[in-house]
């Protein structure tokens, strides 16, 4: 039936329910963790040149910021601190959310070692596709880097370089714990947004992605920024290190691997296993009580 003079009619209620409808949902295959097929597709290579390209626009705007704010926060007029600490989160966090809206298409979006490792981990991509992408992603924040070194030589000289280092008053123990627990933040963020579940169950999920994405950027940065300066991301602060070059730095360089790719880890068991698969667990714990029982009765 159709409308008459403006006033919908059930038929009309009917059709409009069918389009609302929800999109059936499956989980897609794991990837084949040693598969290599992939190294004769130029797809890689394209993904591969497209993180390159994000690391080295999120090495350096980020790190002019740095650099930039440190500037202007040691003259000596106190009223020009520059974007503060408030800004130098928001540099990171915005541009994480515009870089991985603009390449999720191409390679995913990852940006970060600690992101392609945990991929990896989660069984959605291969182990070479993820050792290229961290190869890429380190030589882009290098380059990136680079380029804030030559444009801002002095200042990046004399004030750190952006290179990750522990903050006066703080322990080694601390700062590898601030760096894994913001890295679980984002990695779990990663993981919650781009969930194909919530994709099948919320059509609206892809187009927004990347905000939660680059919003959990932002607090960890606004959290960590006091204590390490906020790594969560190994190719940037290889980049930083790399550039800067001085003994300190490499020598706690370390915490900014063993951080995020332990938190990593940890964000992919607690998604996958505890959250996605809470069968498996159940299972595991119906097994383990099982067995605790059967060895009392012996």
């Amino acid at each position: 039936m159709s409308t008459k003079d403006g006033v919908a009619t059930a038929d009309d209620e009917e059709v409009t329910d069918i389009i609302v409808q929800r999109v059936p949902y499956w989980d897609p295959p794991a990837v084949q963790p040693l598969d290599t097929n992939e190294l004769a597709e130029w797809s890689l290579y394209r993904a591969m040149i497209g993180e390159f390209a994000a690391s080295l626009i999120l090495v350096y705007v980020s790190i002019s910021t740095v650099i930039g704010y440190k500037y202007q926060s040691s003259g000596a007029d106190e009223r020009c601190t520059g974007v503060g600490y408030l800004g130098v989160a928001w540099s990171f966090g915005a541009t994480v959310s515009v870089l991985v809206y603009s390449t999720s298409g191409v390679s995913g979006g990852h940006i970060n070692p600690a992101v392609s490792f945990a991929l990896f981990l989660a069984g959605k991509v291969s182990l070479a596709r993820a050792v290229l992408y961290v190869v890429a992603q380190c030589l882009g924040a290098i380059c990136g880097v680079g380029i804030v070194k030559g444009i801002m030589k002095h200042p990046f000289d004399s004030l750190g370089g952006g290179a990750n280092s522990v903050a006066e008053g703080y322990s080694l123990a601390a700062a590898l714990g601030a760096e894994t627990f913001g890295t679980f933040v984002l990695v779990y963020t990663v993981f919650s947004a781009t969930d194909p579940k919530r994709t099948a169950r919320d059509a609206f999920v892809p187009l927004v992605a990347a905000l939660p994405i680059g919003l959990a950027v932002f607090v960890v940065h606004l959290a960590t920024i006091p204590i390490t300066g906020t790594g969560i991301n190994p190719a940037r602060s290889l980049g930083a290190a790399v550039l800067y070059n001085q003994h300190t730095t490499w020598k706690q360089h370390w915490i900014f691997w063993v951080g995020p790719f332990t938190g990593a880890a940890l964000a992919v068991f607690y998604h996958k296993i505890v959250l996605r698969d809470i069968a498996v667990v159940k299972e595991a714990l119906l097994a383990l009580g099982s067995f605790k029982r059967s060895g009392s009765t012996t």
